[in-house]
């Protein structure tokens, strides 16, 4: 069996979409994959399935949960290796130590030289950012909330992702190992 992670985009937000975890973790079981375990409420899922296929599998997920839920979410399925690469790329790495400063954005599919070219016209604030593959990394010296710059990223790069902070990362990279 291989080892994934399903990361959920626009659930458990401002107490909108509300799904708990220990459901969220009930309805991986139905689906019938192994070792199914959760992480915080934005919607982390480690598991293990038979099928190798990351897109077929983000496909039987997304379509067992607008079942059950009645909306849909944004589910970006990868396994152990991305997630270990993901890690091992940081181009932060004076900043891993501070998770709240750092984020990464699994994204749906890697940008465009032009997507990114617009992205960084945006880019003014003290933030600074790196695309490598379908993972932006994000640097906000001053924290993600105070970003003007995380305000406009999703609609300005048009490339449907999920972002998770840098100890969030960690945590699922620790998870997926030990599954």
């Amino acid at each position: 069996m291989s080892v994934f992670v399903a990361l959920f985009s626009g659930i458990n937000v401002g107490g909108n979409r509300i799904v708990k975890m220990a459901e969220l973790k009930e309805s991986f079981d139905e689906l019938g994959f192994a070792d199914v375990a959760t992480y915080i409420q934005s919607g982390n899922v480690v598991f293990k399935a038979e099928a190798g296929d990351a897109a077929a599998l983000t496909a039987t997920i997304e379509s067992a949960f607008e079942k059950r839920w009645g909306f849909r979410s944004r589910i970006m399925v990868r396994d152990l290796g991305w997630l270990e690469a993901l890690v091992a790329n940081n181009p932060y790495p004076e900043v891993a130590d501070n998770p709240t400063k750092l984020h990464a954005s699994a994204l749906e599919r890697a940008p465009t030289a032009e997507e990114i070219a617009r992205l960084a016209e945006r880019c003014s604030g003290p933030e600074s950012f790196e695309v490598k593959g379908d993972v932006l990394y994000l640097h906000a010296p001053d924290g993600l909330g105070k970003s003007k710059f995380a305000e406009v990223m999703p609609r300005t790069l048009k490339v449907p992702g999920t972002m998770r902070n840098w100890r969030t990362v960690l945590t699922l990279l620790e998870m997926a190992r030990k599954a």
